[in-house]
């Protein structure tokens, strides 16, 4: 039996495969799009594995540093370490910022961490673990920089000692631990010259200066001058204990949120990259769109351009079933082809991207099934001229 497919896209070959090689470069960026989110997430979910933490404390009433700002004494570990279950604790800070290393400026976020407790790296591809207690740091890969390198973090230089991979933010941007003290310092201590602009306000501030208040201005300014404070304590559960066990412990007190990895993880993703998801989805939409109305117009166009031979079909007694089986197979044809050039397209373009696409199975398929719908859906242009088709024409043309 002739399949009539076959021998129209014989007729049209060329346009017939650059048609499918458009379709295949708009799912091939669905596909990267679908990646960028599942990356987002992913990074996550490393920054927490890798953090070696079961439990977060954070600030009460926040979500934890990474959703909102959270700030607590560095001592608040001291009680914590005492609540049952509690193995081990670490303080740690996160500040955003542009890291300079010679004329080069790089965006990360900037980790301070307790060598040996819960929020230093868990591996390093290269180099060492830090060492001394100042002016040493690990960076990850995608920061460029090098073992050896010199880095200024504020006012201070630091020696990359170690290389970490995959340790970055949910938004894309390198990590760099560097000791806590030194995070402390260069997040939360202010530089001198706003100490001083602070300290002439209050001298000139006359409630501060009355009588009834003597020291009162030492006071705030050595507030001004202290770096006391850590964005989230990290908690590490004894075995045998249940992390959410140790939650409702510290949840009973005042001043203190806790939340488990899970609860972080869902944070992350639900919080945090949730408009990035919208707007994904947004775009997905928008490019499934696109590719409709490019696979319905060039079925189209094949259908206009080949209304006599349809009609001489239609004349000779080919059922209208098998006109619109051709249609449909030429449809289906192109979403195939679309496919295989999408899904090679993305996986040779996502190494080029400068944050991590992350391409799972699961999301092919997903994009194969949805190749062959939107294309089942456009052929219906096609096969709706195609059966209007009045086989006189074939006759009176």
């Amino acid at each position: 039996m002739i399949n009539l497919a076959v021998r129209d896209i014989r007729h049209s070959l060329g346009r017939y495969l650059l048609t499918g090689l458009g379709l295949g470069l708009l799912i091939g960026v669905t596909l990267t799009m679908a990646g960028v989110y599942r990356g987002m997430a992913d990074d996550a979910q490393t920054l927490l594995r890798s953090a070696g933490a079961d439990l977060w404390v954070v600030q009460q009433h926040t979500l934890g540093p990474f959703a909102e700002p959270s700030t607590l004494r560095d001592d608040a570990w001291r009680s914590i370490r005492s609540l049952p279950g509690v193995a081990e604790t670490g303080n740690v800070t996160f500040l955003t910022m542009q890291v300079a290393s010679g004329e080069r400026r790089v965006r990360v976020m900037v980790a301070g961490f307790e060598p040996g407790r819960p929020g230093e790296p868990s591996y390093l591809v290269a180099g060492r673990p830090v060492m001394r207690s100042h002016y040493e740091a690990i960076a990850d890969l995608q920061t460029g920089f090098s073992v050896g390198d010199r880095i200024r973090i504020r006012r201070q230089d630091y020696t990359v000692v170690g290389l970490t991979r995959r340790m970055v933010t949910s938004g894309g941007e390198p990590m760099i631990f560097i000791p806590l003290k030194d995070a402390q310092e260069a997040q939360f201590l202010k530089d001198n010259e706003a100490i001083r602009d602070d300290r002439s306000r209050l001298a000139e501030n006359p409630e501060v200066n009355r009588p009834g208040v003597p020291g009162l201005l030492e006071a705030v300014g050595a507030i001004q001058t202290s770096n006391r404070n850590v964005n989230a304590v990290l908690v590490r559960v004894a075995p045998g204990w249940a992390p959410e066990q140790v939650v409702e412990s510290i949840r009973s007190w005042r001043q203190l949120q806790a939340f488990t990895r899970a609860e972080m993880e869902e944070i992350l993703v639900g919080t945090v990259i949730e408009r990035a998801a919208r707007q994904i989805g947004l775009f997905l939409v928008i490019l499934s769109v696109v590719s409709v109305a490019i696979v319905a117009f060039i079925l189209y166009t094949m259908t206009i351009g080949k209304l006599k031979e349809i009609a001489v079909l239609k004349l000779i007694g080919t059922r209208n079933r098998s006109i619109a089986a051709m249609i449909l197979q030429e449809a289906l044809g192109l979403g195939v082809i679309g496919f295989v050039v999408g899904r090679h397209a993305a996986m040779l373009w996502a190494p080029a991207f400068p944050r991590h696409i992350l391409l799972l199975p699961e999301d092919a398929v997903r994009a194969l099934v949805l190749s062959l719908v939107a294309c089942t859906v456009a052929s219906l242009v096609g096969i709706r001229i195609a059966l209007r088709v009045d086989p006189a024409e074939a006759i009176g043309g």
